[in-house]
């Protein structure tokens, strides 16, 4: 029996022993043990990737020891293990808990970019309530505010773009079924969002041509045309452009930009 071995079989020990601890409120059978020890065990069990015994015994660590340098480290430990297990609530808690106690800390950065991955991995899809995503959206928002320089900044641009993408495809489905029943005015809505707030998204050029459809089902005509002329010069080689200006050559009028129309503000040529 060698003593790496006997090492391993007492930390596995102490860590099903903190979990037993951690499950129970029997004051009774609180076992304490020391930080370097509970910390150690806690780490061992990340590095072998079970993070359900690893996020037990960093709280464990918080618990026992809340006044330590240890239970610091241990908090934003703990958020990342549950957040490895899909725990996503817990994780968001511990790293919420963490910024609570300390706002400056060096590891803040993590933490907040932490719970902006947290709400992005529960994102659904399309057909479902977008909740998440916009919490998504805000948290990664707030790590780019915060920390524009980092390589978390970085990272949160690219998922921003991809939340935003998913948030405008849910207000052009709403749209597409707003359409669908000859609800126009509600249509336009979806559509005029995904322009307003989503148009650096791919979405765009759809939301433009499904505006001139709208727009020439309800008779306005010089809105219709307008958004016509702005994907047209936006996206000239897009399908969606050649379906607007098919719409409009029917109807014996040419896509053409006026400065009246509410496109003009948040679009200028």
């Amino acid at each position: 029996m060698t003593a790496n071995w006997l090492k391993k079989t007492v930390l596995s020990l102490l860590v099903l022993s903190v979990v037993a601890c951690s499950s129970k409120d029997d004051e009774d059978r609180y076992v304490a043990r020391d930080v370097e020890v509970l910390y150690n065990l806690a780490q061992d069990s990340l590095e072998k990737k079970r993070y359900k015994l690893a996020a037990a015994a960093f709280d464990e660590v918080e618990r026992q020891h809340p006044y330590s340098v240890w239970a610091r480290r241990a908090q934003l430990m703990a958020a990342y293990s549950h957040y490895m297990t899909n725990s996503y609530d817990d994780a968001i808690l511990a790293a919420q808990r963490f910024l609570q106690l300390h706002p400056g800390n060096r590891g803040a950065p993590y933490a907040y970019y932490l719970i902006a991955l947290c709400h992005y991995e529960q994102i659904s899809d399309v057909g479902r309530d977008q909740n998440k995503t916009t919490e998504a959206e805000n948290s990664l928002v707030e790590v780019i505010r915060r920390y524009p320089d980092s390589a978390y900044a970085k990272d949160a641009k690219l998922k921003l773009d991809l939340t935003r993408d998913h948030l405008a495809g849910k207000d052009m489905e709403v749209g597409r079924f707003y359409q669908s029943r000859q609800e126009f005015l509600a249509a336009e809505g979806r559509f005029r969002s995904v322009i307003e707030k989503y148009q650096t998204t791919s979405h765009t050029p759809e939301a433009l041509h499904r505006l001139v459809e709208v727009y020439l089902a309800l008779g306005i005509n010089d809105e219709a045309k307008m958004a016509a002329a702005v994907l047209g010069h936006n996206f000239p080689g897009s399908k969606w452009y050649r379906y607007s200006y098919a719409l409009l050559s029917g109807e014996d009028m040419v896509p053409e930009y006026s400065e009246k129309s509410w496109l003009s503000k948040i679009w200028p040529f």
